[in-house]
């Protein structure tokens, strides 16, 4: 059975009105290869009026971008021209690759009725040979993922990869399996990882057990990787943003918005941009 390395507790770092959490990257871990950041907003109430989501127009190059909409909405802009709101229930996949402005902000509708808001965002390395691939942006509504019952209180909302002959909602380039797990109070699941895989696993509400240890919301677990067999139970209703993939086990230099292999590289993506190479901003 997998066993736990450590549980890193998800440091609180706000912005602006934003309540936020960030488990990765920390003083302690880096990364878990290719799972390189996450953030957590909320869960909070937003009032009527409000300024929402204050994430304006700003470049990546490098790196993917996943964001998963638990409560509330986000509206998605960016260089290449695409446009969307995506509401409670979906979810958003951005490959930033050779380069792309985006801003992440609330819908006008969400600003003017106020309402609940919890949002995730997580960061996946591309290799080498991909950090230079053409941008891409998909942004699906809840009812758009794949919801797989595996028992009475147990859901899987499918993300990328597939679980028993079904298809996530989104085809990852690196192989990455990602979703979200959706568990009643003691109910146990059981999952079957590649030897050598690393997995994310981010407790998003609830408590779950693990290895005979009790886990809380906001931590993030790091496993080791000597077993194919992994298993968890719930204590509490529960949330868990879940993933695996095989490690990159390249030199990772990430610096602000961009995630490249050398810091030549990182200089060469503020250069690019500053030259305008990251598309016109035209919203």
């Amino acid at each position: 059975m997998r066993t736990i390395k450590a549980i890193h507790k998800a440091n609180y770092a706000p912005i602006a009105d934003l309540i936020t959490h960030n488990p990765l990257p920390s003083a302690k871990l880096r990364q878990i290869d290719p799972f390189i950041f996450l953030n957590h907003h909320g869960p909070q109430v937003y009032k009527p009026n409000n300024n929402g989501l204050p994430f304006g127009p700003h470049p990546h190059r490098g790196m993917e971008t996943v964001t998963v909409i638990i409560d509330g909405d986000i509206m998605h802009k960016d260089s290449e021209g695409h446009v969307s709101v995506i509401e409670a229930g979906g979810i958003q996949w951005m490959t930033a690759g050779s380069g792309l402005i985006h801003a992440e902000v609330s819908s006008d509708e969400f600003k003017k009725k106020g309402g609940n808001l919890e949002i995730l965002q997580l960061w996946l390395n591309l290799p080498a040979k991909h950090k230079m691939t053409a941008p891409f942006y998909k942004g699906l509504q809840k009812n758009d993922i794949p919801e797989i019952t595996i028992e009475e209180g147990v859901k899987m909302n499918l993300i990328s990869g597939t679980y028993n002959n079904t298809s996530g909602a989104f085809e990852s380039m690196t192989n990455v399996f990602l979703s979200t797990l959706f568990l009643e109070a003691n109910k146990t699941m059981e999952l079957s990882i590649p030897i050598g895989n690393s997995i994310f696993f981010y407790v998003i509400k609830g408590q779950v057990t693990v290895g005979g240890e009790k886990v809380n919301s906001l931590n993030l677990i790091e496993f080791n990787s000597e077993s194919e067999n992994f298993a968890f139970s719930t204590t509490q209703e529960s949330i868990i943003l879940f993933g695996h993939a095989k490690p990159f086990a390249e030199p990772m230099v990430a610096q602000g918005p961009f995630v490249m292999n050398t810091q030549e590289e990182i200089m060469q993506a503020y250069q690019d941009y500053q030259n305008g190479k990251f598309g016109a901003w035209k919203h």
